[in-house]
This record gives C-alpha cells, sequence and structure tokens, in this order.
C-alpha cells in the first residue's frame, strides 16, 4: 500500500503546533497513557521554537495537558548511542525552565517524556518501554509511600506519580502486527499508513489532516525536500558507518601483520644467536633468518 500519510515527525514541527490540530496529539496521547488526555497549549521553550534552518533530525514538542502536567514528545531519526541520557536531559531541563523563582518544591510539574525513535536504541524486544521512579527498601523490599499530607501537598496519590515518566518507542521493532488500538499509532509511525479499520483516538483526525495530498503545493515541496534529507541522512550514517568497519578491518589486519613479523624477528634472532654460537659467518645467518647483516652484528656483539 502507498504511503499517503505525513510522517509524524513532520507534521509535529510543521501543522501539530496549530490549536486545530491538537485532536491528533491527545488522541495519540491517550491511548499511549490509557486515559483521556486534553491539550491546553503548546510551553513556550527553547526545544519548539521554529528555526529558519529546517535541517533537523530531532524534533521536540512540549505541551501542558489539562491536569497541569507537562508532556514532552521527541521524535529522533538519526542514531544515537547515549540518547537515553539525552531523554535525562530533556525531561530535568524541562522541570527547571517551568519552575518559578523562589517556588516551592511542590510546585514542580509532573513530567510525561514521549520518545519516539526510529534507530535500533538499546537491547531488548518490546517496542515500547515504561520508565518510573519508584524506591524500594533494600531490606524489606517495600515501596515508600506517601503521607495523607504529602499526598495532599503534592496531588499525587504515589511517589513514582510525582516524578518523571518515561515511554520510549522504538519503531524499529514494531513487527506491523496491530493487536490494539495503540499498535495503531505505532504502525502510523512506522509507515506513514493509516490503514481502512483503524479506529484508535484521535486516527480519524489523521486521516483527514495528513494526507499529502491535502497539502498545498508549496508544503508538498517543502516535505518532499525533507523525505529526500532523510533519505541523505541515511546514506551518509551507512556510508559513516561501512567506512569506519573498513578502517577497523585495516586496522586490525595492520596489527596482526605486525604481530606476525615480529614473531618472525624473534624466531630469527633466536636462530642466529645458535647460529653464532656455532661460528657461522653473519652474511649467511642473515641469510638464512632473514634478518640484516647489521642485526646479525649486533646480536654477535651483544652475545
Amino acid at each position: 500500500m502507498a504511503k499517503t500519510h505525513i510522517r509524524f515527525e513532520w507534521a509535529a514541527k510543521k501543522m501539530l503546533r496549530d490549536k486545530k490540530n491538537f485532536d491528533i496529539l491527545e488522541g495519540f496521547l491517550s491511548e499511549l497513557l490509557s486515559e483521556d488526555v486534553k491539550i491546553e497549549g503548546l510551553l513556550e521553550s527553547e526545544g519548539n521554537q521554529e528555526e529558519e534552518d529546517d535541517k533537523f533530525n530531532r524534533v521536540d514538542l512540549f505541551a501542558e495537558n489539562s491536569k497541569g502536567e507537562h508532556i514532552i514528545i521527541e521524535i529522533q531519526n538519526t542514531r544515537e548511542l547515549d540518547y537515553l541520557m539525552r531523554m535525562l536531559f530533556a525531561t530535568s531541563k524541562a522541570i527547571t525552565e517551568y519552575l518559578p523563582e523562589s517556588a516551592k518544591y511542590g510546585e514542580i510539574k509532573k513530567i510525561i517524556a514521549v520518545s519516539i525513535v526510529y534507530f535500533e536504541l538499546g537491547k531488548g524486544e518490546d517496542y515500547i518501554y515504561v520508565g518510573q521512579t519508584k524506591f524500594k527498601g533494600l531490606h524489606t523490599k517495600t515501596e515508600l509511600q506517601l503521607t495523607s499530607a504529602q499526598k495532599k501537598l503534592l496531588g499525587k496519590p504515589t511517589v513514582y506519580q510525582t516524578y518523571p515518566e518515561y515511554y520510549l518507542i522504538r519503531t524499529t521493532k514494531f513487527n506491523d502486527i496491530v493487536k490494539d488500538t495503540l499498535d495503531e499509532w505505532i504502525y502510523f509511525f512506522k509507515n506513514s499508513e493509516v490503514l481502512d479499520e483503524f479506529r484508535a483516538k484521535g486516527m480519524s483526525e489523521v486521516r483527514e489532516k495528513l494526507k499529502i495530498m491535502n497539502l498545498p503545493d508549496d508544503q508538498k515541496r517543502n516535505y518532499n525536500k525533507y523525505l529526500e534529507r532523510l533519505h541523505d541522512e541515511a546514506s551518509y550514517a551507512e556510508t559513516i558507518k561501512i567506512e569506519a568497519e573498513e578502517a577497523g578491518a585495516k586496522a586490525a589486519k595492520k596489527v596482526e601483520d605486525e604481530f606476525r613479523e615480529d614473531e618472525r624477528n624473534k624466531t630469527g634472532r633466536e636462530i642466529a644467536k645458535n647460529l653464532i654460537k656455532m661460528n657461522f659467518p653473519d652474511d649467511q645467518i642473515a641469510q638464512a633468518t632473514g634478518l640484516e647483516v647489521e642485526e646479525v652484528a649486533k646480536l654477535r656483539a651483544d652475545t
């Protein structure tokens, strides 16, 4: 089936920042978090500013829901081995960026960080991972609970709900077998397709608003250029990988050759020492061992 819909990260950069398209984000987040999500607006942060230079490989989207929680959506195309630390950095920055001066720590907003990545990240077979912070007793193995006063102050029933939560979606691990409505969204992220039978929340809006054919001509041209850049980046990354592998293979062969040469020289020197003791001439020893005459003479002097 032809890919008839816009890639989600391009839509997040160009279209989903418009309030009339919040219903698409709300649909996805509702399916992911298993609760109805209402987006109140986008947060003004460095991460979601429009840039004149559109050559990006990461898209950041910061929003606030009806519960006052902050939601970070990051879409990453290019492989980064330390991307897990990037997730940590983004949540830490959001916490400090949106905490007013002189505010109490209890006023820190709940952060929900959603990362959609298009490369192999970490080791594991699942395509969706959830990260939460829980405190367990070293000896009792029981989980730390909030007191009634803390629950009232923080507005949360459990400790982990006060801390950032991470949702990591690894599109490359999705096998295209759709088992539930959340899988419909993952299928869309991976393939930019909406199948006729999809009924997930927000999917009807995707069908209507994110069709490539519905884009104005200038946006179609920009979108096609973006796709070309993705192809270029993928080719460049593969080229770098192959060149690194070849360079590594050459380096390994050089080390192996040097080792073998060193072993041959060691063997040659041992033979030369024995021949020196037998009073063979230096030129004959050099011819027999492959050593230079000068090296044989030095060995004779040291013997």
